[in-house]
């Protein structure tokens, strides 16, 4: 991309072991993009903790050898992330634990999903 190209619209797509050791590159993903769209600092710190927490919330439910998926598509001024992972269970996290009121306060609007084998939780962060 160029340096006058927009990089909103873009979508961004990865995958990484399910394991705990590659929550970091999720992270360090969602800064980044966090910060070429123009959060603040403090967007971006919580970005990066919403993104660790819904990454750290599934990796308990995945299938053993899967793969985490995480999709970041960016806007003028939001970020929508998704993190997802193959699983046997059908049950979504808890609306009503801690860890999903924490997520919520961080990322702004969080849902979740079970669609085809696979447990999705979606993040939508906004600018200001």
């Amino acid at each position: 991309m160029g340096e006058t190209d927009s990089p909103f619209g873009d979508l961004v797509e990865l995958q990484v072991p399910a394991s705990s050791a590659y929550l970091t590159v999720l992270r360090t993903t969602a800064a980044r993009l966090a910060a070429r769209i123009g959060f603040t600092l403090d967007e971006i710190e919580d970005l990066r903790i919403a993104v660790d927490e819904a990454g750290a919330m599934l990796l308990p439910l995945a299938t053993n050898g899967a793969t985490m998926q995480c999709s970041f598509q960016l806007h003028t001024d939001i970020l929508d992330v998704v993190v997802s992972v193959p699983t046997e269970q059908a049950d979504l996290p808890g609306r009503g634990s801690f860890a999903w009121t924490v997520l919520s306060a961080l990322a702004g609007e969080v849902h979740s999903r079970a669609d085809d084998g696979r447990l999705s939780i979606m993040l939508r962060k906004s600018r200001g």
